[in-house]
């Protein structure tokens, strides 16, 4: 971790669980059967596992193979945010939020890269992913706790179905098709045994 990466994390001590928990909760509540932001909240319960699964690989291989995984799931998420729910947040009058999203979700897809490039049992390795970790969990706090509940509430119902559609789509056309309507269940056999 970088001197620049301690001060922020110093600066800005993260949530607790349960300010977590309670604003994934009023986040669930406010989302609809299928919708995006029902989609949202299950593709960020499945990178929390994958984050987990890393962590708790005790191999080489295994550790690789659940970054791998864990790098794919978090990409897929990523773009379908960025494709279809950050636009709309622009669109929403919160271009300062669009805008912070889209750097924080660059910014763990370059460090998810770098990571692939250290050893995978190393300290280094543990430290970075730790850092990563961190960085997305801010990141899904700020979506679940306000950025994503303001959206629900700025946009009409129309424009919140083409949304789902949306978003739908484009974490399909990254993830494959077949996950489109099961993204509750990654990675699906299929998906795992193309890897």
């Amino acid at each position: 971790m970088s001197i620049i990466d301690k001060v922020v994390a110093a600066v800005t001590p993260p949530e607790s669980e349960e300010t977590r928990a309670e604003a994934r909760a009023k986040a669930r509540a406010s989302s609809g059967p299928g919708d995006w932001l029902a989609m949202v909240i299950d593709h960020h319960e499945q990178v929390e596992e994958a984050f987990a699964a890393v962590r708790a690989a005790t191999d080489p291989a295994p550790r690789t193979r659940a970054l791998r995984e864990l790098s794919t799931l978090l990409t897929g998420h990523s773009i379908a945010e960025e494709a279809a729910l950050y636009p709309a947040l622009a669109k929403a009058d919160e271009k300062g939020h669009a805008t912070k999203a889209y750097a924080e979700q660059s910014a763990a897809k370059l460090q998810l890269g770098l990571l692939l490039d250290l050893p995978p049992m190393s300290q280094d390795f543990v430290e970075k992913l730790g850092h990563i970790e961190g960085a997305v969990a801010r990141h899904v706090y700020e979506e679940e706790s306000n950025w994503f509940l303001d959206l629900k509430t700025k946009i009409p119902a129309a424009d919140q179905v083409k949304l789902t559609q949306r978003y739908q789509e484009q974490f399909a056309r990254y993830m494959g098709d077949e996950l489109g309507d099961e993204s509750d269940s990654w990675p699906s056999e299929a998906t795992a045994s193309r890897r």
